[in-house]
């Protein structure tokens, strides 16, 4: 089983490939499609991401689909099941186990990820439906006082506990620790605090014994809080991520898959191309859902007339972020994508 867990986990970023988060949940979902005046039922849902999966030529750029447990239960108009839809296409289809991050107890202002209880028996499920890796995501809130040791240890453990259960279960675990880039920090500050979370992940996934080689990474990169009135530019996010990641995740991790926490398309992908123009020794991809969706979403409108153009705006953003993953986006290639 460790030697599929490697294969699966390399095989999601091999070729400059990354993964499309589509594992909104259905609260998260409803605002996404409030933001176009489409009501949140479960057919348009269902719509919606059979468009995505569906798109032609999204393969060449997209390795993974995290889905959410709604969706890896639908199908197509034709009653193929989402996760062979998927596989068909040679992408590999994934699962969001966690149950999202709750007030931690005596830790005002901070957050911890739920969902150990149950967990075992609902891996086993995924798997029997198609799932071959899984998402749990803990967040760290930076604060007057706060991030605390106490927090931090808590993710930690919880992603560590989860990660051991994906892989006994056979599922490779994409461990997300994100440092939330929402107050005015410095990206001085992000630095500071994304060490410290990664140095304790790390620390706790080889307490569980978990396998890094079947492993992958989901973390912020470093930047500068948005309500900093000094933005970090691309080259100064690239240089200090690279060196924060070279210092505390180990080279035996198969990829890291960065996720895009709020920043805008075209920022996303130039970001991710100025991170790989320095490069590690780990392929540094994408985890991108609103970064890889927002203009197909657009495009879309709810309207089953504009699927085409929908689709083309996700395969257009899914292959800019294929190019900056190899280091050769730029921004000429930003084009419009014809309807």
């Amino acid at each position: 089983m460790a030697t599929e867990l490697h294969e699966t986990a390399r095989a999601i970023v091999a070729d400059h490939k990354g993964i499309l988060a589509a594992d909104e949940s259905t609260g998260t979902i409803k605002k996404r499609l409030d933001s176009i005046g489409v009501e949140s039922t479960e057919e348009n849902r269902r719509f919606y991401r059979q468009l995505l999966f569906t798109a032609p030529g999204m393969e060449d750029a997209i390795g993974g689909v995290i889905l959410y447990d709604e969706t890896v239960r639908q199908a197509t108009d034709d009653g193929t099941p989402f996760p062979e839809v998927l596989a068909a296409k040679g992408v590999i289809p994934g699962i969001k186990v966690d149950t999202g991050a709750h007030d931690q107890a005596a830790f005002p202002g901070e957050k911890v990820t739920e969902g150990l209880d149950g967990l075992r028996p609902r891996l086993e499920e995924y798997r029997t439906l198609g799932a071959r890796f899984a998402k749990w995501r803990a967040v760290i809130t930076i604060g007057d006082g706060i991030p605390t040791s106490g927090c931090i240890a808590a993710n930690a453990h919880a992603l560590a506990r989860y990660a051991a259960l994906c892989q006994e279960a056979g599922l490779v675990p994409i461990v997300e620790p994100e440092v939330l880039m929402d107050a005015d920090n410095t990206i001085e500050r992000c630095y500071e605090v994304t060490a410290w979370t990664l140095h304790a992940t790390f620390a706790e996934l080889d307490a569980q014994r978990v396998d890094l080689r079947g492993t992958l990474l989901k973390p912020n990169m470093v930047v500068s809080g948005k309500g900093c009135p000094e933005q970090a530019p691309a080259e100064r996010i690239a240089e200090l991520t690279v060196d924060c990641f070279l210092r505390h995740v180990p080279a035996a991790v198969p990829g890291i898959v960065f996720l895009s926490g709020g920043q805008s398309e075209v920022e996303a992908t130039e970001n991710l191309n100025a991170i790989n123009r320095i490069g590690g020794p780990w392929p540094l991809s994408f985890s991108y859902g609103r970064a890889l969706q927002a203009s197909a979403l657009q495009a879309w409108g709810g309207d089953a007339s504009n699927a085409e153009a929908a689709q083309a705006a996700f395969a257009h953003r899914a292959a800019m972020n294929s190019l900056a993953v190899a280091g050769e986006w730029t921004a000429e290639r930003e084009q419009p994508v014809a309807a």
